[in-house]
């Protein structure tokens, strides 16, 4: 009889002994996971723009406001407090509810406007320019442009050429002035700023009181600097300036009949009646 309820006992035991382990577990997965479901999620006051704002704009108090930022994942550099970035000038250009970080800020005290967005060792240059000589228009801050200058040659020719006289130049900004015309009326006329170096804006203001300037568009992905030889008007109706000269086919013919070899000729030493004479055949 104790030899058949042998089986029963064990297995009795091994169902209490399941049982208090799968309890010992739950318990333990308990304890973990209460201090983590309890935790209160981490949350901090992080300054966003309360409306879409263009660089060189000074930050006011109905300019920002303050939001929840949850999670452990903050901006770097991020602002806590709206009297941190009122009074501060931007830098670049900002969206609705876009973090203002201190890399999007100038310093305190610099105020706004265009001298703040002027790398160090560069220089803001503004030239007059018309529809034409600003692509139509699309020329606006921040885009790529080379600055090309027509003007008649002082060596001897006279005659009017254009050459790409910078590459690669950022605008900083695209406005209006007002000057007068030969009347003396007043006139809007189209002004854009480039970011050069103080060489560059020597160049530049030069090259427009000399000449005409205008600005052709490129690719703000394009960096790549092309060697130009410029251009002349001689050169627009295929004339020698600007293109190499091709020889006609009667030039070459007259090349090489200036260059063909002479026929080898005999010489022979002849002597009759004591006088030397040569005779060719």
């Amino acid at each position: 009889m104790a030899r058949r309820s042998r089986p029963f006992i064990l297995l009795a035991l091994a169902v209490v002994s399941g049982g208090a382990a799968a309890y010992l577990a739950m318990q333990y997965i308990r304890q973990q996971a209460t201090p983590l479901m309890a935790a209160t999620p981490k949350t901090a006051q992080v300054v966003v723009a309360a409306h879409a704002m263009p660089l060189g704009a000074v930050l006011g108090e109905r300019d920002v406001k303050t939001v929840e930022w949850a999670g452990g994942a903050l901006p770097p550099g991020f602002i806590g407090s709206v009297p941190e970035a009122v009074g501060r000038g931007l830098i670049t250009s900002v969206q609705e509810n876009e973090p203002i970080l201190e890399a999007k800020l100038a310093q305190k005290g610099a105020g706004g406007g265009l001298p703040v967005i002027i790398d160090p060792g560069m220089r803001a240059v503004s030239v007059a320019v018309d529809q034409v000589v600003g692509v139509a228009g699309f020329v606006l801050p921040s885009t790529r442009v080379d600055v090309l200058l027509t003007m008649n040659d002082a060596q001897g020719s006279k005659e009017a050429a254009t050459r790409v006289i910078m590459q690669n130049v950022k605008t900083l900004a695209a406005g209006q002035s007002i000057q007068q015309d030969k009347e003396g009326k007043a006139q809007a006329v189209p002004v854009i700023t480039l970011l050069v170096t103080p060489e560059q804006a020597e160049t530049l203001a030069l090259a427009a009181n000399q000449g005409r300037i205008q600005l052709a568009l490129r690719n703000s992905m394009d960096t790549l600097h092309i060697e130009t030889r410029g251009t002349r008007v001689s050169a627009l109706m295929g004339g020698p300036i600007g293109k190499l000269p091709v020889a006609t086919p009667r030039r070459a013919a007259a090349v090489r009949e200036l260059s063909a070899p002479e026929p080898s000729q005999t010489v022979i030493e002849v002597y009759r009646g004591g006088v030397r004479t040569l005779q060719k055949f």
